[in-house]
């Protein structure tokens, strides 16, 4: 039996310099992605977004290699959210079991696989967790307004919530592609019959429309919140303007009664 893992490591890996500085040998590289062989039939994959998610590693090595990805990680993490799956061999079967996968024989390809997916449900967790917040600081805010009748969120920090809400947003549409397929599973109806197994079993299509619809009832109320701050701001440009008037015409009737 061997063990698939991925960790969630970093925020972001630098992927240019990881290729430029190992030589393990690489199978497949994108401008987001590297995965190599580092071992016979033990591998690694390294993922942009900053998930790493190893094969047939043993605990030991695995904390070899993520010291040696130190230097290329951006925010790294040391309480890391982690995903782990077995794969058995069995010779001509497939199939994608709770918490077990089994292979007709160690094919790189459908190890990668297995490795995209448990990666890619690390991201969802991760990201799950960040929208999850956000969604209980908009409903404290949500709430306030219903109780006092008015927003508790300057300006300034209404602007940086949004912002904040539209970096995961957009970081969420980069690295996660729930929907799309490797290239690899067309080309081969057992690729692609676990790869749809994977989806299914991790249930990524459904954890991903969880935050997405998060997402959005998050950008409906700082829509909602931003109206009301932009109504308070006019409003009082308008009470500025009256008043600005009433002294214009109040000097004016001054100067013409004692001039």
């Amino acid at each position: 039996m061997f063990s698939v893992v991925a960790y969630q490591v970093a925020s972001t890996i630098q992927i240019k310099e990881c290729k430029a500085q190992f030589h393990w040998q690489l199978l497949f590289s994108d401008s987001d992605e590297l995965f190599y062989q580092v071992q016979p039939n033990a591998y690694m994959y390294i993922f942009q977004y900053g998930i790493v998610s190893f094969f047939n590693t043993p605990s030991k090595d695995i904390e070899k290699y993520l010291k040696q990805l130190l230097p290329f990680c951006k925010n790294y993490n040391t309480e890391r959210i982690s995903e782990d799956i077995q794969v058995v061999v069995q010779p001509e079967q497939l199939k994608v079991e709770f918490q077990r996968i089994i292979l007709p024989e160690l094919d790189a390809e459908m190890i990668r696989l297995i490795m995209l997916n448990a990666s890619q449900s690390v991201a969802l967790d991760m990201y799950s967790e960040l929208s999850e917040a956000l969604l209980l600081d908009t409903h404290k805010h949500t709430q306030y307004l219903e109780q006092n009748g008015k927003l508790d969120i300057s300006g300034h920090k209404l602007k940086r919530f949004i912002g904040k809400t539209l970096n995961i947003k957009n970081k969420i549409a980069e690295n996660l592609y729930i929907f799309d397929s490797p290239d690899s599973t067309w080309e081969s109806e057992q690729l692609n019959r676990l790869n749809l197994g994977l989806k299914q079993t991790f249930d990524l299509k459904d954890r991903y429309r969880l935050i997405h619809d998060r997402i959005a009832i998050i950008k409906e109320n700082l829509e909602l919140f931003k109206d009301i701050m932009d109504h308070n701001e006019s409003s009082k440009l308008e009470w500025i303007i009256i008043i600005l008037i009433l002294v214009e015409v109040v000097d004016m009737f001054i100067a013409k009664l004692f001039f």
